[in-house]
């Protein structure tokens, strides 16, 4: 099983019919959607068929809420529920060409705790991974960098991501390194990976959009073509890659076919509307 840590957001999809028009209305599509890197990163592995849990704080007010929906996708939900603050909250502008921009609140998600992950979540897991996002508050980076070192103890392998390229230039590419030395892979996007520089983890995995994936092991670089479709919505596309890779990669694949499974699914993903995979 795999333990998921990262945030939860409710994503308000904003697809805008034309160009902002200032201090009047752009007719657009708006909607609600569940969303966070880690948790969509969660359901995309269940959608794949890896047995999976994740952990996270939302608000009080919707946690019975987000505990249906992760159970609905099939995790199981490990949420505190935060009294004071609400679940995170995102706005996510929808460009024609399906590329997202965002404005991000992320609530509940900043005051993520150890009481939050206490070391019990590892009992019968065999692999932990850590959105990048729980990393860029001390608080929730302790608390995730506490349960990254247990798990190194217990041998559960463990994997980070980069979670956005300007939270990473603000915190800086060694003190990230720093934070994510417990990690066997580290994946990010291609904006990302410029921050990291050549950041040393015994696995890296970068995603570029339709220019495709890499991956190094030991220095050594593994390239596949990305698939050729129409982009609906880039939303979550990195998210089920990093699914589709981390599914294949316990299964014992290659690079290469680690990479192939990512794409494929980060391919699915890019069709739907919002981050998380449709309901079968």
């Amino acid at each position: 099983m795999i333990l998921v840590v990262g945030d939860v957001i409710t994503d308000v999809i904003v697809r805008p019919s034309g160009p902002l028009v200032g201090g009047s209305d752009c007719p657009s599509d708006i909607r609600p959607s569940p969303g966070g890197a880690g948790a969509n990163q969660a359901c995309w592995l269940a959608h794949l068929g890896a047995p999976v849990a994740f952990a996270g704080r939302v608000g009080a007010a919707d946690h019975a809420a987000q505990l249906a929906a992760f159970h609905a996708a099939g995790v199981r939900g490990h949420l505190a529920a935060d009294a004071h603050r609400p679940t995170g909250m995102i706005v996510a502008l929808i460009a024609p060409d399906g590329e997202r921009s965002f404005y991000t609140d992320r609530g509940a998600n900043r005051h993520l705790s150890a009481d939050d992950l206490p070391p019990a979540l590892l009992d019968g897991r065999r692999w932990l991974h850590v959105s990048g996002y729980a990393l860029f508050e001390p608080g929730p980076r302790a608390a995730a960098m506490a349960l990254m070192a247990a798990a190194r103890r217990r041998g559960l392998g463990v994997s980070v991501d980069g979670g956005s390229a300007a939270f990473l230039r603000h915190a800086g590419a060694n003190a990230f390194r720093a934070w994510t030395e417990a990690a066997a892979i580290c994946f990010s996007n291609a904006d990302e990976a410029a921050v990291l520089g050549k950041a040393a983890y015994p696995i890296r995995v970068i995603t570029a959009g339709p220019d495709g994936a890499s991956a190094s092991a030991g220095g050594e670089w593994v390239r596949v073509p990305a698939q050729t479709v129409a982009a609906h919505d880039t939303t979550g596309a990195g998210d089920a890659f990093l699914a589709g890779f981390l599914v294949a990669h316990l299964a014992g694949a290659d690079l290469p076919a680690a990479l192939a499974r990512g794409t494929q699914a980060g391919t699915v993903a890019v069709g739907l509307a919002g981050g998380r995979p449709r309901a079968d």
